[in-house]
């Protein structure tokens, strides 16, 4: 039996046969993900929309894998304009509130297609309790 255990969501998938995390014991990474609209698969014209799909399927993929926001040791952003984070700011900070306890974030300008504003991935650590999938 493998190790890694493979974390899919509920209306969300790539368009490549990959799933949306790999977990590995503990260890969680996961692909890209998006912020396109979970029902209509679409891409919400504007960041403020898009950002807000990105951190929930950063909660659903945390609950899927076993733990919680809080098991999330580092997050990468790729920005369509690098300089316009006041959408990821916002979301940061209703996740992540206390600067003493929140994850590494590192944010990128990125050349994105189909629509895409922003696209985001994330490593977590889970503590040992939390059992597989």
């Amino acid at each position: 039996m493998s190790r890694r255990t493979s974390i899919h969501i509920a209306g969300f998938a790539h368009a490549n046969p990959v799933p949306v995390a790999s977990r590995i014991d503990r260890h969680v990474y996961s692909g890209v993900l998006t912020g396109r609209d979970p029902e209509t698969k679409a891409f919400p014209a504007d960041l403020d929309t898009q950002m807000a799909n990105v951190f929930d399927r950063v909660r659903e993929l945390m609950t899927a894998a076993g733990g919680t926001t809080d098991d999330i040791i580092k997050l990468t952003f790729w920005l369509a304009d690098y300089r316009d984070r006041d959408a990821l700011n916002r979301q940061w900070l209703a996740m992540f509130p206390d600067p003493d306890d929140s994850p590494a974030r590192q944010a990128m300008s990125a050349q994105l297609d189909n629509g895409a504003l922003v696209q985001c991935d994330l490593v977590a650590i889970l503590p040992e309790a939390y059992p597989a999938p």
